[in-house]
């Protein structure tokens, strides 16, 4: 039986959480008070997610290994993959176990789709007679028009149906027959021509941005100079701030120091205002000038860190059945 779940949240890392089949690091690039939607439906061989956010972010997406992903943009937006801006009805066919970076401007919304890759073979075997091969690094596809319309047909009558035509979905043969065309119609778009040429440098840089990640990650709380990350990451400082630019839109001190104000305002947001401070905060996350850290902070989410400290947590609410 079909199984879904409506999400709406106020709180990125609750959001980030509850995309429950990838790692989702979410940093949040503007001001202003964030909220998403995500409504989730899980079929026999499909997990289905549809996405809305408000306000610009980037995310750094880790994927299991044992499943196969599709992404895509489902509506009004922007999205750029890996540095790669992608257009509607461009179709990201991710590499299981892969990392990737997406960011988005204001407002987004975007599909994620997967499914073991033994069905993968399974269903494209059935239907063109061989298996896909799962590309090493992730691919972005632009199916044939009529291949996307279908697919993108699909994905929103499922989304919908599951957001509001809830008994039809929980009727096995609705379900069964809704995700073999759902099979199929990956299955096409998945045989499409890759529209980037130059894969092995978009290969390297990845590479690149995931061990800068890696580095961020683990040296986070301590002091970190871009001397010290070129070094840490292999690179030289040219080098690091031209991926962090294609995949970022930011240099990678810059990047560095939004991690640390996203870190810090889940912080006030948890902290109770009787017992904590906001200078102990930003001592705590590597800010030791607090006039400084007020600037960057209302600068970059459009209050001061004092006001989140004394605001009440953002709440979700959760529909499932």
């Amino acid at each position: 039986m079909a199984r879904r779940c409506n999400f709406t949240f106020g709180d990125p890392d609750s959001y980030a959480d509850a995309i429950e089949k990838a790692a989702v690091k979410l940093t949040i690039t503007g001001a202003g008070d964030f909220s998403a939607q995500l409504v989730r439906l899980e079929l026999k061989q499909l997990v289905i997610y549809r996405l809305r956010e408000r306000l610009p972010r980037i995310a750094y997406i880790s994927l299991p290994s044992d499943k196969i992903f599709v992404s895509f943009p489902a509506g009004p937006g922007s999205l750029v993959l890996d540095g790669f801006v992608l257009r509607r009805g461009d179709i990201v066919f991710h590499s299981p176990g892969h990392h990737v970076h997406q960011r988005s401007g204001a407002e987004c919304q975007w599909g994620l789709i997967s499914l073991s890759p033994d069905q993968l073979a399974h269903y494209s075997k059935a239907l063109t007679g061989r298996p896909i091969v799962i590309p090493e690094a992730s691919k972005i596809l632009n199916p044939a028009r009529p291949n996307r319309s279908r697919f993108h047909h699909l994905f929103r009558e499922a989304c919908d149906l599951a957001e509001t035509k809830k008994s039809l979905i929980e009727r096995p043969e609705v379900a069964r027959a809704l995700e073999q065309q759902l099979l199929h119609a990956i299955i096409n778009c998945l045989t499409a021509d890759e529209v980037i040429d130059s894969v092995k440098t978009r290969r390297r840089h990845a590479a690149l941005m995931a061990r800068f990640e890696t580095v961020l990650s683990r040296q986070i709380d301590q002091k970190l100079t871009l001397t010290t990350l070129c070094k840490e990451v292999g690179v030289p400082a040219r080098t690091l701030r031209m991926c962090c630019s294609e995949f970022l839109g930011v240099g990678p001190m810059r990047y560095l120091t939004l991690r640390r104000l996203n870190n810090a305002r889940a912080a006030l947001r948890r902290a109770d205002p009787s017992t904590a401070s906001v200078a102990g905060v930003a001592r705590k996350h590597h800010f030791t000038e607090l006039g400084r850290f007020a600037v960057l902070y209302r600068t970059t989410f459009g209050e001061l860190p004092s006001t989140t400290l004394q605001t009440l947590p953002p709440t979700y609410s959760a529909e499932i059945a």
